[in-house]
């Protein structure tokens, strides 16, 4: 269920970040702009796309955290009731 739920969120971003792109060259292409302008647009907008693909990379960073944490702990819980279930099996 948390694979699938990673999954979604990846391809979300993919598409997310296709869609960014398709519009981007779009509006490049039909904006009445001199080449000055259009190569700062075109900066800006790298410089824009640079910050949230890092901002989601720290996002999946601390999910990925997050989850190698609480499968940690659900590891040890596991571990500790299995010994409860030793002792109790071997009296």
């Amino acid at each position: 269920m948390v694979l699938m739920a990673q999954n979604n969120s990846g391809e979300r971003l993919i598409w997310f970040f296709a869609g960014a792109a398709v519009g981007a060259a779009l509006g490049i292409l039909f904006a009445p702009q001199s080449g000055a302008d259009t190569r700062r647009f075109i900066g800006r907008k790298a410089d824009e796309a640079r910050d949230s693909i890092e901002d989601a990379g720290r996002d999946m960073l601390d999910r990925g955290r997050d989850l190698y944490a609480k499968g940690r702990e659900i590891a040890d819980e596991a571990a500790e009731l299995f010994e409860r279930g030793r002792r109790i099996v071997q009296g």
